[in-house]
């Protein structure tokens, strides 16, 4: 049987305040244990809570960005359930009338060795406070409860169950953490938890309408685990089905060391919640005038900048919606063009898609701490342009200069002098060097007087590979043909 994979997500994203969304405590992590827990926090007896405007105005501003509405008046409700951590012995956050509804995400999903731009449509947004945190370690076989985290402020963003692989899951979750970082209303800290991705898994015969029954994947810290923890979760339950058995809605646990997801509770449904409105808390209504104050203070959005790139440097959907990944990205892109020529701004994106991301890649770090600057960039390619270096040699002085890296904008020109590596474009030097090259690969020229294209290109390696990869290429092609038609 084929089966299909159907996967929704719920993120929650720690909003950047300094204060809880509804108390004056700190939400800077790392504080020793229960040392920023108010009297609020803690759910004493006649304590009320107020509502934190920065939270709400970060959650408008992701409503303008993803393309939402904005609701004119949303509800806070209590979501009932006992834990540990959770002091009032409920929640406050919102349930029928959240605060963002609708919108949409777009990003590139890597697929097969091509690249397919997917839209992925929200269901909503809503305000909530999060929990405190139990701790298991450290305790003497007893279980510690820190309550700083209790009532940081945290936007709950749902998607409709619209992905279909763990890949587009993956693809999704970085560009909403991509998103949420561009708009400054979250540090992204997966490991910090201010950026928590919950996975909720089905599967369905192919052509079936029905969904399947789903489990949701918990508090997954790292796009890799994400795509493991789906993958697994989907072999999971389709061995099960087809041995016979049935999928149980339950939240399950990702195991990264045992490679698999194990059951950590039956799943709730709303009216397990008994959700109600809040009587502590009035409708929190947000005037036109408010969205627009908002709107104004905004940065560029993604998609405005993209098309601002392709219509005013000529770069293609494609190439402006990478460059656009991540807002480090895109003002090192923008800063490698202000140093350079608008006409130079596709083969700034081809290196910032290429040799750029590869080597961050394998250094294992972000754009945003790359050792060469963007007019060092910008220069590099200039010499390329001018004939000074040869694309390959460029790729040479990229690396030497990553490796030894300096503050000095004329980086490229002193490591193509330190290392001689000046493209070779006097006609005479060339010539000698080609009519060697003939001289020693005789057979090589006969066959290509004869008709056989391939021997030329052999032809043109003996020779670059003679100017140890300094030749001018161009130059290097048209006196080598002269010469072998004379």
């Amino acid at each position: 049987m084929q089966w299909e994979v159907v996967i929704g997500f719920e993120t929650h994203a720690q909003l950047k305040t300094n204060s809880k969304i509804f108390s004056g405590s700190s939400t800077q992590f790392g504080a020793e244990p229960n040392t920023q827990a108010s009297v609020v926090d803690l759910a004493l007896p006649g304590v009320l809570p107020v509502m934190n405007k920065g939270a709400v105005e970060k959650a408008i501003q992701f409503g303008l960005a993803v393309g939402a509405v904005v609701a004119p008046e949303s509800i806070f409700a209590r979501k009932n359930y006992f834990y540990p951590d959770l002091p009032k012995g409920y929640q406050i956050s919102q349930f029928e009338i959240p605060v963002v509804q609708g919108g949409t995400v777009r990003c590139v999903v890597e697929k097969d060795g091509k690249s397919e731009v997917k839209d992925i449509q929200l269901t909503r947004a809503h305000l909530e406070e999060d929990a405190g945190k139990s701790l298991h370690e450290d305790y003497h076989g007893m279980t510690g409860i820190d309550l700083n985290r209790a009532g940081t402020p945290l936007l709950e963003i749902v998607t409709e169950p619209v992905m279909r692989s763990a890949a587009e899951a993956v693809a999704y979750a970085k560009a909403l953490h991509s998103l949420v970082m561009w708009l400054d209303i979250c540090d992204g800290n997966m490991q910090e938890g201010s950026f928590r991705c919950d996975a909720n898994v089905s599967v369905r015969p192919v052509g079936q309408k029905e969904f399947g029954t789903r489990c949701e994947i918990k508090n997954l810290n790292s796009f890799r685990f994400l795509e493991e923890a789906i993958n697994i979760e989907v072999r999971r339950q389709i061995e099960l089905i087809e041995d016979g058995g049935t999928v149980v809605q339950e939240t399950r646990l990702y195991d990264p060391d045992r490679k698999e997801t194990r059951s950590m509770r039956s799943k709730e449904d709303s009216q397990d919640y008994r959700y109600f409105p809040d009587p502590d808390l009035p409708p929190l209504r947000i005037s036109r005038e408010w969205v627009e104050q908002v709107r104004a203070i905004m940065p560029e959005l993604p998609d405005a900048m993209r098309a601002r790139f392709t219509s005013q440097l000529g770069l293609s959907d494609y190439d402006a919606m990478i460059v656009t990944q991540s807002k480090a990205m895109a003002n090192y892109f923008e800063a490698a063009v202000a140093a350079s020529t608008p006409d130079q701004a596709k083969q700034i994106a081809n290196w910032i898609m290429g040799d750029v991301s590869s080597t961050l890649n394998r250094e294992g770090i972000d754009i945003s701490a790359i050792p060469v600057k963007p007019t060092q960039l910008a220069l590099l390619l200039k010499r390329i342009s001018d004939g000074t270096i040869s694309n390959k040699i460029a790729k040479e002085v990229f690396a030497a200069m990553w490796q030894a890296p300096n503050d000095d904008d004329a980086l490229a020109d002193q490591v193509i002098e330190a290392k001689g590596l000046k493209q070779i474009s006097d006609v005479g030097a060339l010539e000698k060097i080609i009519e060697e090259v003939m001289a020693a690969n005789q057979q090589s020229v006969d066959a290509y007087r004869v008709g056989n294209e391939k021997a030329f290109n052999a032809l043109v390696g003996q020779a670059m590979k003679a100017t140890k990869g300094k030749g001018n290429p161009a130059q290097v092609n048209e006196l080598l043909k002269k010469k072998l038609a004379g």
